[in-house]
């Protein structure tokens, strides 16, 4: 199984959605009564592992799981797995009761964030997929225009009203996150309000209405932290459903830094401080530090040179 690595994450097509066929009204009969088809069971956000230690998702046949709350048709895979290639996959949320009788030991369901550096590609697009897709349900159970109860359709991938039959559909809010670097080839890393006080990350946020991603990521840094940046370049993107984002990570230059204090905004970001590599390793044992599972560690991790918990490999860029 291929795994991922550096700046790769989580951006390829290793999925096919299958759009077209979402619209059959007889779509989960037929994929039911196939005997290649496999569900992903879900339960409060944690899917059904082969076994404790989270290597794989257990994919179930339809005739081990009848009850959902929701089921959403993912696709056909595009990689092969503990299942062949052009699996079709069908997420399902469970209540309790059903999880339990599906798999009444818990340490086999597992959080995305907790298992996700450790799954396949494959496994890993399916399970965010399934996450994000689940998070929307859960939230838009009524229309938002008028209070309606509504119904699922389209293979779980359209909400519709039952008053004006308007359909509400999936979203997905945009968010930056950016390596800063200064003349020095130092990283600018800030601790959040919400974290422990010795957790640091690059910095982030949510890019607003009518604005680019390169505008957002030259107005997040300076507000968060007081720096001007310039020259913001596209690294990579990540789904992250936590609940509904895709994180669009970039690099930017700090501007003029010298012996300009760093000013944190004081309410989302507590402290914004510079690391060298040399330091971040020194202080290893004080400092906290993205997950493995984020596109914030793979994108500390490729400026490091190498794995956050080994010496510094790269020589300054």
């Amino acid at each position: 199984m291929t795994r991922r690595t550096a700046l790769e994450p989580l951006t390829g097509l290793v999925v096919d959605r299958d759009a077209v066929r979402r619209t059959r009204p007889e779509l989960f009969d037929e994929l039911l009564s196939d005997p290649a088809t496999r569900l992903l069971p879900l339960w409060h956000g944690k899917a059904l592992m082969t076994d404790a230690s989270a290597g794989a998702l257990d994919l179930v046949t339809p005739d081990r799981q009848s009850a959902a709350l929701v089921r959403v048709y993912l696709g056909r895979t595009l990689l092969a797995g503990l299942e062949p290639v052009g699996t079709p996959v069908i997420a399902v949320t469970l209540t309790d009761a059903a999880a339990a009788e599906l798999e009444p030991d818990e340490s086999r369901w597992a959080d995305l964030r907790r298992v996700g550096t450790g799954l396949s590609e494959r496994d890993y697009a399916l399970f965010c997929e399934a996450v994000a897709v689940a998070n929307w349900h859960e939230s838009h159970t009524h229309c938002p225009r008028c209070g309606t109860p509504t119904v699922v359709e389209a293979g779980g991938w359209v909400r519709r009203c039952f008053v004006d039959g308007r359909e509400v559909f999936p979203r997905t809010d945009p968010a930056i996150i950016v390596r800063v670097l200064d003349d020095r080839d130092r990283i600018l890393l800030g601790s959040n309000a919400m974290w422990e006080n010795n957790r640091w990350s690059i910095l982030a946020g949510f890019v607003e209405p009518g604005e680019s991603f390169e505008a957002a990521v030259i107005r997040e840094v300076a507000e968060e932290a007081g720096v001007l940046v310039t020259e913001p370049r596209f690294l990579g993107s990540q789904p992250w459903p936590f609940p509904a984002s895709i994180m669009v990570g970039y690099e930017a230059r700090a501007v003029d830094v010298g012996d300009v204090a760093l000013t944190p905004d004081g309410e989302e970001i507590l402290e914004v401080r510079w690391f060298t590599r040399e330091e971040l390793w020194a202080e290893r044992g004080d400092l906290l530090l993205p997950g493995g599972a984020s596109i914030a560690h793979a994108i500390i991790a490729d400026w490091y040179g190498g794995p956050l918990d080994g010496p510094p490999g790269g020589a300054a860029r």
